[in-house]
């Protein structure tokens, strides 16, 4: 080989290298070649600042997550101690109603029988004391329940016994209330005791 050649071959070399890889040809610059042999770990350390950046993004999420499940749980306990806070308070006097409910059904008989009697003067005081104390329990959220000519629940109605209807539309349905029931805060605190129709 001439030295030409040799000079001309080198020229080549100076401008542009190729560089094969597989079948592909790659070319590089003079720069390229010298970057890449002055740091040949280059590739590798940005692979390793993306693998940190997305190993801190998962950890961010992950605490993240658990931030929100935490605060969804603790509002769950709030809401629920404040339903029930506030459903005891609405039925912390339900002992004291059921205590309260034998002497309202007896204050009704004596009112009965009073103005059966024709005592008026008695029966009007023993009406005053009645409708005062009865709107007293009223306002503690005591209502009653309306049982006769309903029809039959188990839910609300305890049945006593069953006689025949005297109408057909009166089967299945109250014929008589022996026992008034009674709700507090619309929670059955007292079955209404019936007699069925069949």
């Amino acid at each position: 080989m001439n030295k030409k050649a040799k000079n001309k071959s080198n020229e080549e070399l100076d401008g542009t290298q190729e560089q094969s890889i597989g079948n592909e040809q790659v070319e590089l610059t003079e720069d390229q070649m010298e970057e890449t042999n002055q740091n040949p770990d280059a590739e590798s350390q940005t692979t390793e600042g993306e693998d940190a950046e997305a190993n801190s993004t998962d950890l961010v999420q992950v605490e993240r997550d658990k931030y929100l499940r935490l605060y969804s749980e603790f509002e769950n306990f709030r809401r629920r101690t404040t339903k029930e806070r506030l459903e005891w308070m609405q039925n912390a006097s339900k002992d004291l109603m059921v205590e309260l409910l034998p002497i309202v059904d007896d204050m009704e008989r004596a009112l009965k029988s009073m103005q059966q009697a024709g005592d008026t003067n008695a029966s009007e005081g023993m009406e005053l004391i009645y409708k005062k104390f009865y709107g007293t329990l009223e306002k503690k959220g005591l209502k009653p329940m309306n049982a006769q000519g309903e029809v039959f629940d188990a839910e609300i109605h305890e049945a006593v016994t069953q006689f025949d209807a005297p109408t057909e539309d009166m089967k299945g349905k109250v014929i008589d209330e022996l026992e008034k029931g009674y709700f507090l805060n619309d929670k059955v605190i007292r079955y209404a005791k019936v007699v069925v129709g069949k």
